[in-house]
């Protein structure tokens, strides 16, 4: 039974995407402190956060407003993966590591969604 955010198999998947990048960044260059690693950490932690803020709203349609922001965070982390790839700054194994955790997550999430959607329409 899901009783708390944390409950949620996708925020459980985006979690360990979170810590992934976390980790993965503490090896990229120190003049990207504010830049990349930056942009990729707070876009990942947004994707767990939104998913957390959604589960705490009351209306579906509430939900799935703050599941879709939480998508476009994951989308916007998928970018910068291929970036920080495309750079040298993580190697094709570390990439696609990432990338398929991000995909789970990804799927995860458009699973929510669509329940939750599914639940607007009976109202």
């Amino acid at each position: 039974m899901i009783q708390n955010f944390t409950d949620l198999i996708a925020w459980k998947e985006s979690h360990k995407l979170v810590i992934e990048v976390y980790s993965i960044t503490k090896k990229f260059p120190r003049e990207e402190l504010f830049g990349l690693v930056s942009q990729m950490r707070r876009a990942a932690v947004s994707i767990t956060s939104n998913i957390a803020e959604g589960f705490g709203r009351r209306s579906y349609k509430e939900k799935i407003q703050f599941f879709y922001q939480s998508q476009g965070s994951l989308v916007e982390l998928k970018n910068q993966l291929l970036l920080s790839r495309d750079i040298s700054y993580i190697d094709k194994l570390s990439y696609e590591k990432l990338a398929r955790q991000a995909d789970i997550a990804h799927q995860l999430l458009q699973g929510l969604i669509t329940k939750s959607k599914s639940f607007v329409k009976k109202s």
